[in-house]
């Protein structure tokens, strides 16, 4: 019987692990495809600015809520419901493609993917055990960059294998005859819905343990979000998950385009290869970062690692092609421990409700809708070179949080 229930337990963490993957490679692959539809559908740079604010507007509605679903509803029923939502919206891209049609399929991906996020988490804790908690969540962290690094790849290998001359294989002949040539990226989002849809018959398939949410994992109700909301931390700290998610999102959104404008570099190759290294290096950031906070203050390291970002930004936007296609990857790297050092900030400096906090702070995932769309705006006026300099703002901020931030308790080091 014990033998059963370690089994259980088992699957339902490499469960979590694939839907961390897929949530993954649906999220993050809208940079590299954004020059192609561009291309397509003929955007200018502000139009195109609303493609990421659709998707990540909607972690900004569907974050509060989805923690009180998860509530009412549990976890599996929520899951079910989100990957339900990523399928349809692939499906009617798919079959209806255009910029209106793209809008409201990444809306209801990404409304799909605030709903995983928030549901996964109490499930992890529960089926790992809390003793494991933080081993499996810096698990599901490599989970997540290593589909991010991987999702351009499979892009670049649909794209690139479609069309005359090409050597199909079984799957590339049956994209060829269900896309239209001239948006042959649009594989991409059949590929979508088939993983969304196996997710579904995976998840039915499926006994999920019962969960005990704890106090922190709550989302709280309204009443204690509009107390939260009037205490100036919190907002400041919102204000800093808002610039740290707008600054990722700014760069994966716009660095192949930036290389395609300035340096002529093929969006569909080596613009995609650069996307995926930024999320491979930030992978291997947040495993170095995880050393580094035992020897040293988080504070510090965070004002550290900001900087090195804003040196690499510099480079990246006043460099020749060589530079820069090493200067936008390595931006990943720096940003690798900025998400996870300001949420604990953020969490280690109030008291109580650390559920609704929480909520708070990831409904501030909305940073990645606006910044692209605010950089592709000023991009059509003044370039997209001289837009992305929004971004050394939203840097600076990200600095100062480790100059103001004053937690309750502090990260123990080695030292300590």
């Amino acid at each position: 019987m014990e033998k059963r229930h370690s089994y259980s337990r088992t699957f339902i963490v490499l469960l979590i692990m694939l839907v961390i993957f897929v949530l993954s490679f649906l999220t993050n692959i809208l940079g590299p495809i954004i020059p192609d539809i561009i291309d397509s559908f003929e955007l200018s740079l502000g139009l195109a600015g609303f493609l990421p604010f659709s998707f990540f507007v909607a972690y900004g509605v569907m974050s509060i809520p989805s923690g009180m679903l998860v509530e009412r509803y549990r976890e599996k029923k929520v899951m079910l419901a989100a990957f339900a939502l990523a399928a349809i919206g692939s499906l009617l891209f798919v079959l209806m493609p255009g910029f209106s049609m793209a809008m409201l399929s990444l809306f209801l991906i990404g409304s799909g993917m605030a709903m995983l996020q928030v549901a996964f988490s109490p499930l992890l804790r529960a089926a790992g055990g809390e003793e494991h908690f933080a081993f499996f969540s810096v698990l599901g962290q490599l989970v997540f960059g290593l589909a991010s690094f991987i999702s351009p790849h499979v892009y670049t290998y649909l794209v690139t294998n479609m069309g005359p001359g090409s050597n199909p294989n079984a799957l590339i002949s049956l994209m060829e005859s269900i896309v239209p040539a001239e948006l042959n990226w649009l594989s991409l989002y059949w590929i979508f819905g088939l993983l969304a849809v196996s997710m579904i018959l995976i998840l039915l398939a499926s006994r999920f343990p019962k969960v005990a949410l704890n106090e922190d994992e709550k989302a709280g109700s309204w009443q204690i979000h509009r107390e939260l909301f009037r205490n100036k931390t919190v907002i400041l700290f919102f204000i800093g998950i808002f610039c740290y998610v707008g600054t990722e999102q700014g760069i994966a959104t716009w660095m192949s385009e930036f290389l395609s404008q300035y340096h002529g570099v093929n969006p569909q190759a080596e613009g995609a290869q650069a996307v995926s290294w930024f999320w491979g290096t930030m992978t291997l950031g947040a495993l170095l970062g995880l050393i580094l906070l035992k020897f040293f203050d988080s504070q510090k390291l965070l004002m550290a690692f900001t900087t090195a970002a804003m040196i690499c930004l510099s480079f990246a936007l006043l460099g020749n092609v060589q530079i820069a296609l090493y200067a936008f990857p390595l931006m990943g790297f720096f940003l690798s421990i900025m998400w996870s050092v300001i949420f604990s900030l953020a969490l280690n400096s109030v008291e109580k409700h650390h559920g609704s906090f929480a909520g708070i702070l990831c409904s501030a995932i909305i940073g990645g809708a606006i910044f692209p769309l605010v950089i592709g705006a000023l991009g059509d006026g003044v370039g997209l070179k001289i837009a992305l300099i929004l971004l050394f703002v939203s840097l600076a901020f990200i600095f100062s949080v480790g100059i103001w931030a004053k937690p309750l308790v502090k990260n123990k080091t080695l030292k300590a």
